[in-house]
């Protein structure tokens, strides 16, 4: 908790260091971050590495049913995406990334790189190298990466109650000792099963709205105590008993 203020009291200062010097809010860069420094301003027709890391920290603000690609490409569906955060967190609105913006990004994560409020832990009851499943380890963590950042805005949108993750990625063996279908998102990284104080409804409900494809809840069977989400190729969502 001290680190997470002290680094929130860093870009406070940063800020308004930066107003007294006379940068604007669009242009330069916020601070140094110990996960990731934006170097520029992005806005729609920016490309490369640094709109792909921008695209993951965004993708869970999104439409119901939509899914944001980590192409590297800043179009019209990332801005969007960056607006609906900016809104979500009180900031000017404008679809353009700058240092209001990746300040807010820094203070919402850790410097592994996740979300404050998740662990590469949570979403590893398996072995800790990310090994065994159906793509490579440094696959499997960083679909893991991915998934927080889409729970964080879920999070955040169901009014920062907690969210607590059962089971995240599963080695075959893992899989298998959990009755995990040989198919499950579990094997790639990108799954996460939720339980917590939200109902299981709410969380399946509110799953659609951020980036989820695979959504399965109440009255799906062995699905009456937790919601899974995960990103699937094949897009599927059910969950019977909310009306999904």
């Amino acid at each position: 908790m001290l680190r997470r203020t002290a680094r929130m009291f860093a870009t406070l200062v940063m800020i308004m260091a930066g107003a007294v010097a006379g940068v604007g809010a669009t242009s330069g860069t916020a601070h140094a971050d110990e996960c990731y420094t934006w170097s520029r301003t992005l806005s729609q027709g920016s490309s490369g590495s640094d709109v792909t890391q921008l695209q993951i920290r965004v993708a869970g603000w999104v439409t119901s049913g939509e899914r944001l690609s980590y192409d590297g490409q800043y179009g019209a569906r990332t801005a969007a995406a960056v607006k609906k955060f900016q809104s979500a967190y009180g900031l000017a609105a404008d679809g353009v990334a700058g240092p209001q913006t990746f300040s807010k990004i820094y203070a919402l994560q850790d410097p592994d790189c996740t979300p404050v409020h998740f662990a590469y832990s949570e979403l590893n009851h398996c072995n800790s190298d990310w090994s065994g499943g159906a793509v490579s380890a440094a696959t499997a963590k960083a679909n893991a990466l991915k998934t927080m950042w889409k729970l964080e805005a879920m999070r955040h949108a169901l009014g920062d109650v907690p969210i607590t993750i059962s089971s995240g990625f599963r080695s075959y063996a893992c899989n298998s000792a959990a009755g995990g279908a040989s198919t499950s998102r579990h094997l790639y990284g990108d799954a996460a099963d939720l339980t917590g104080s939200p109902s299981f409804c709410t969380l399946a409900k509110e799953a659609r709205s951020h980036g989820f494809s695979e959504i399965l809840g109440p009255g799906y069977p062995d699905h009456n105590d937790h919601v899974h989400v995960a990103l699937d190729p094949s897009p599927y969502w059910s969950a019977p008993n909310c009306g999904i």
